[in-house]
């Protein structure tokens, strides 16, 4: 028997079954990824969200060289002070003492050769720029770093309260909501306070206070996602061959289920950036002169009632945390309409 070759016209079932040329970056990062970064690409929350972010991470790199440190052998963190007065100095004063090198973009930029305070400086006399371009550093760090560790710890609690259930799950979960009866917040500002004096003035407090605190919430959205995700057919059955539940759960389950978590987390890094500043705001935190947004913005409140005249205290490390918390926001968001097109439009 002759095998029969299809001829004629098959125009109607080329249009039917259309075919797409698939590239080698779809291949490499997978037709999931990839859906999902060409949806970020088309979204125009998400451009402006990652333009946003690009600019800080440009910053942040290029901060030696948009703001050159005093002393390059110290601590480049630590803030140049022009002085001790403690009335602030307007923005394109001079500096007069413990002057910085002059940056090679200044003079053509601006066709000056004298350095000067570009945003004025603060009570004390530190230099506002040096705070805005250093603090975006401390920014990434302290919001990167808190936002994985809290992501860890609570994938990890909300994982194995899920998958093993009953009783295990009982008694997690009621943990979970003893801590969470606690003010966020006012809790970690309680364990800064407590840790401060202990380990002195760094990040290590703060950051140990805003991950004890800050990991329930991916706990409890993990765990959910779970919940459905281990009654699923493959999953019974790697359970019937007996496979570990290990490599169940972390193979297997926990792929499938983290993507709603992963947006929470990228909406959590300005919330993490915000919180930090809030502490060093009230004082719990760095030394005192060391770049970041939130103590710089809390030399402004001796000058509450002067801001009309004083206004670039507040103005400048308020609008760069703004934007940098507005970056990580709106790539949350588009990343959760991508991810999940029933929210798309809404807020």
């Amino acid at each position: 028997m002759t095998e029969q070759i299809p001829s004629g016209d098959n125009s109607l079932l080329t249009a039917t079954l259309s075919t797409r040329k698939i590239g080698w970056f779809e291949k490499f990062v997978g037709p999931e990824n990839y859906r999902i970064l060409l949806g970020l690409l088309k979204t125009p929350a998400s451009i402006i969200g990652l333009s946003l972010i690009m600019i800080y991470v440009l910053i942040g790199l290029l901060a030696p060289v948009i703001a050159p440190p005093v002393k390059p052998d110290k601590d480049p963190y630590m803030i140049p002070r022009d002085g001790f007065s403690a009335d602030p100095k307007p923005m394109g004063t001079e500096w007069r003492r413990n002057k910085p090198p002059v940056p090679f973009w200044y003079t053509p930029l601006t066709g000056k050769e004298e350095w000067v305070h570009l945003m004025g400086t603060s009570e004390g006399q530190y230099d506002i720029f040096y705070y805005v371009i250093w603090g975006v550093r401390t920014a990434f760090y302290t919001g990167l770093l808190v936002t994985v560790a809290t992501l860890i710890l609570g994938v990890i609690y909300g994982s194995i309260s899920a998958y093993y259930g009953g009783w295990v799950d009982n008694l997690m979960m009621r943990l979970i909501e003893v801590l969470m009866i606690l003010p966020s917040l006012l809790a970690a500002l309680i364990l800064a306070a407590v840790l401060t004096p202990r380990i002195g003035k760094s990040l290590i407090p703060v950051m140990t206070a805003l991950i004890a605190f800050g990991w329930m919430g991916y706990a409890r959205i993990i765990r959910g996602d779970i919940l459905s995700v281990k009654e699923r057919d493959y999953i019974m059955a790697a359970r019937v061959v007996g496979v570990k539940d290990s490599r169940i759960l972390f193979r297997h389950i926990i792929p499938n289920a983290i993507f709603p978590t992963l947006v929470l987390a990228s909406l959590a890094i300005g919330d993490v950036v915000l919180g930090f500043a809030a502490l060093s705001f009230l004082g719990i935190g760095t030394e005192t002169g060391y770049a970041d947004w939130g103590q710089v913005l809390s030399f402004a409140r001796n000058w509450i009632t002067a801001l009309d005249q004083y206004w670039y205290i507040v103005v400048w490390p308020g609008l760069a945390l703004v934007f940098f918390v507005m970056g990580w926001n709106l790539l949350g968001d588009a990343l959760r309409d991508v991810l999940d097109p029933r929210m798309r439009g809404r807020s």
